[in-house]
């Protein structure tokens, strides 16, 4: 685990006292749900904030981190609090009977306990999680930069609605996207790191769409840490946009057309997984018996951050830090909520 950082801006002052703070993330959230849910034609449904161990419906994201978990003596079972609701999703909208060209979005919040914690990270983590019905011939690369186009422009749209609202507020997010594989990034940066990588792109083309993330690149690693089924790697991918506080480019959201029953077979071999094979969701997947969708989630307290120009995700949500994030940020005016 990476030791706790605080990056601080040079002469950053907090664009919104709290009370506006507060009512300009109730805006932003509620107009992007508007945006969003209209470009991608979602219905919102309830989700749970835990899940059974036994189902396998909760998401290993990289693999290490370990899901908060306990005992429920009424059922006499452990259950664990979701990391996101990947696969939840897609069970869900077979259960809801969604038809082909729609789909579901919901408010998923997680605790990621092992979570290093930065401007960006928090171990609370809320996000709206997604999830769309497509054809099979709808698995393909161009459909996928097609959803990324829309859902980036739902993000400008709320973004340019905040300025009317909160003129104040000068963020301006560009709505062409810059769409490059990771290979791609290796080759044009060998000597970076995969998050140097992404930012040296991003910063040339400020808003990207950094796609086949899971998979080894040619030079033995993958370029981050993808579970194996979820995602198809090969159709997946982070949407950035560059920040201009932080001068970095800032992941808002990880999504992808996700596994089929080829995909999640190759990829469950490919990661060591293939013990996931018994498992009920697992199981229905690999029977073809779940519908094939695309998917992801989008950070509502980055997006926040992002669009308001605040410096730290705590700004825009109600966490815990360690004592020298507090004195950092106290010293030096960045007020945590």
């Amino acid at each position: 685990m990476k030791p706790n950082s605080v990056f601080v801006p040079k002469d950053y002052r907090p664009p919104l006292d709290e009370y506006n703070t507060q009512k300009a993330i109730a805006y932003i959230k509620q107009t992007f749900q508007e945006e969003f849910a209209k470009a991608l034609d979602l219905k919102r449904v309830s989700a749970p904030l835990f899940v059974t161990e036994e189902s396998g419906l909760n998401d290993n994201l990289n693999g290490y981190e370990r899901p908060v978990s306990f005992d429920v003596p009424a059922i006499g079972t452990c259950a664990q609090v979701v990391h996101s609701l990947a696969k939840w999703k897609r069970l869900a909208l077979k259960r809801y009977n969604f038809s082909v060209g729609n789909g579901l979005y919901t408010d998923m919040n997680a605790i990621r306990r092992d979570e290093s914690l930065d401007n960006l990270h928090s171990i609370y983590v809320d996000q709206w999680d997604w999830e769309k019905i497509i054809t099979r011939e709808a698995r393909n690369t161009e459909y996928l930069k097609l959803i990324v186009r829309s859902i980036v422009g739902a993000i400008c749209n709320t973004n340019d609605r905040l300025h009317v609202r909160y003129p104040q507020l000068k963020v301006e997010l560009c709505r062409d996207v810059a769409f490059v594989t990771t290979q791609e990034l290796e080759d044009m940066y060998p000597t970076l790191t995969a998050s140097e990588r992404e930012s040296a792109f991003v910063k040339e083309h400020k808003t990207a769409f950094i796609m086949q993330i899971g998979g080894k690149l040619r030079s033995g690693k993958p370029h981050d840490g993808r579970a194996p089924d979820y995602d198809d790697w090969q159709l997946n991918g982070d949407i950035f946009f560059w920040n201009d506080v932080l001068g970095r480019g800032v992941e808002i959201s990880s999504m992808g057309i996700r596994v089929d029953a080829e995909a999640l077979d190759r990829q469950l071999t490919a990661a060591g997984c293939d013990d996931r094979r018994d498992l009920p969701f697992h199981k229905m997947l690999l029977g073809d018996e779940l519908p094939l969708t695309i998917g992801g989630g989008i950070g509502q307290s980055r997006l926040c951050m992002l669009m308001m120009g605040c410096a730290h995700i705590g700004e825009v949500q109600s966490s815990i830090w360690d004592a020298e994030t507090v004195r950092i940020c106290e010293e030096n005016g960045i007020p945590l909520l």
